[in-house]
């Protein structure tokens, strides 16, 4: 049950899940991450956009963030670049 801040008693939390939900909420969570997990490993151009956004960023440390990654994300020359280093990649293998 919550309390007030003085300590007093407000009933059930109407809001509040039940032993059930809660289980059926944290196996969802586990089921969520494993398949998130996965599409990563087999996609892994995910983690070269993402690596190489961040790489950027902290390297000049632009400003504005959002107009930094617009252009980041829209630069006509990404997927090259992602294309060349997933092909690096594989020869590094």
């Amino acid at each position: 049950m919550a309390t007030t801040p003085q300590g007093r008693l407000l009933g059930p939390d109407p809001g509040a899940l039940s032993p059930a939900q809660q289980e059926q909420l944290r196996n969802f969570k586990i089921q969520t991450r494993i398949a998130n997990e996965k599409y990563l490993r087999t996609h892994k151009e995910v983690g070269l956009l993402l690596s190489g956004f961040f790489r950027e960023m902290f390297l000049k440390r632009p400003d504005n963030v959002l107009e930094f990654a617009a252009d980041y994300f829209t630069d006509p020359r990404l997927p090259n670049k992602i294309h060349m280093q997933l092909i690096k990649d594989k020869k590094a293998v």
